[in-house]
């Protein structure tokens, strides 16, 4: 009597296995989604960043803190819009102010106004300045930020007296030539615009010392900005910059700059030169190499912000880790503080880990 050696081998169709490990991955997906998202609704990186600004503060002197919260607040001025919730307008002998109107464009009424000084206009819908805004000979001062400006006329280089020009939050992608006529220009911030390169002509404007070009897509510094030889404080932070040029110390009366999150590996040497020099921030992700006086120079504060806490410790730099613990151990104090000082227990929490060397 023989056996039956005969054996059953299963099969299966391919394409219920497929469907099986699609179902897999999609899910995997969807779960790493979820969790991006949770992290970026979590309260840890603002935590992270009034940390290191909390410290940083208590190194500095009274004006330097003003010019750094400056300098880190500037970023939360475009949130501010969705909690502002009236409108006002305000129009003195010599000032115009106007907040929060649906204003598309400037009315010709104004033309009845123009021994105007002063003209403040911020969260309306206007998307040009009018070319006759050059009628107002007296005008100091044109603070409109957080509009919809998408162009300057050419017009305005005819307003001599102009000190201020502030359009910062607006859709800028160019600045017009003639604005270098503007030669009694002191300050000039177009923060948070389109920007990726300004005109030669603006080398004229001598009397600049305060210039903001942060929040723009500007790859390398505009070369009318090396020309602007009275310059105090010059933002070049969250832009597509990969480096700096050579010749920095033209700016000789700078004493603060700020060049965070670009994506620059070094700093020049020619920094060493710029005697007058007593703040720079940089982002310490990418940064490789920078003038050794920076760190040296008491008067001069360096100042390097992390936004990735690991890539900082893998780097090996000790001096870094021991700086990292004292500020974990700070920031654990002052986090506990501000518990304490709250009337009411958070409705939420964030679980953080920090390994701290007593």
């Amino acid at each position: 009597m023989k056996t039956d050696r005969r054996v059953d081998i299963p099969v299966y169709d391919t394409s219920l296995l497929r469907d099986v490990w699609e179902h897999r991955v999609e899910k995997y997906k969807e779960k790493q989604k979820k969790e991006q998202e949770r992290i970026q609704k979590s309260a840890l990186e603002k935590i992270n960043q009034e940390w290191q600004y909390r410290i940083e503060c208590k190194k500095l002197k009274s004006h330097e803190v003003e010019v750094l919260q400056h300098y880190l607040g500037r970023t939360a001025l475009s949130d501010t819009k969705s909690r502002y919730t009236g409108a006002k307008s305000i129009l003195s002998k010599f000032i115009l102010e106007v907040d929060g109107d649906d204003l598309a464009q400037l009315p010709e009424s104004l033309l009845e106004k123009t021994h105007l000084q002063e003209v403040h206009i911020r969260r309306t819908t206007i998307y040009k300045l009018p070319t006759w805004i050059e009628k107002f000979k007296h005008l100091s001062i044109i603070d409109m930020p957080k509009n919809g400006i998408q162009r300057l006329p050419a017009e305005i280089g005819n307003v001599k007296k102009l000190r201020v020009l502030i359009l910062n939050y607006n859709r800028l992608s160019s600045i017009p030539p003639e604005l270098g006529k503007c030669e009694k220009l002191e300050k000039l911030e177009l923060s948070g615009n389109y920007l990726e390169e300004l005109p030669f002509e603006l080398s004229n404007l001598k009397k600049v010392t305060q210039l903001d070009l942060s929040e723009n897509n500007f790859t390398s510094i505009p070369i009318c900005t090396l020309r602007m030889t009275s310059l105090k404080l010059l933002d070049l932070s969250i832009n597509m910059l990969i480096d700096l040029p050579e010749d920095m110390d033209r700016l000789e009366y700078l004493e603060s700059f700020f060049v965070h999150k670009n994506s620059m590996e070094y700093l020049p040497t020619c920094l060493e030169n710029i005697t007058t020099l007593r703040m720079v921030v940089v982002s310490g992700d990418t940064l490789k190499f920078w003038p050794s006086l920076l760190q040296e120079n008491p008067a001069i504060k360096f100042i390097k912000l992390y936004d990735n806490m690991v890539d900082m410790i893998d780097c090996g730099d000790m001096e870094i880790l021991e700086t990292m613990q004292d500020h974990e151990k700070e920031f654990m104090r002052t986090y506990i503080g501000t518990l304490k000082e709250r009337e009411t227990v958070p409705t939420y929490t964030t679980k953080v880990s920090f390994s701290c060397f007593l």
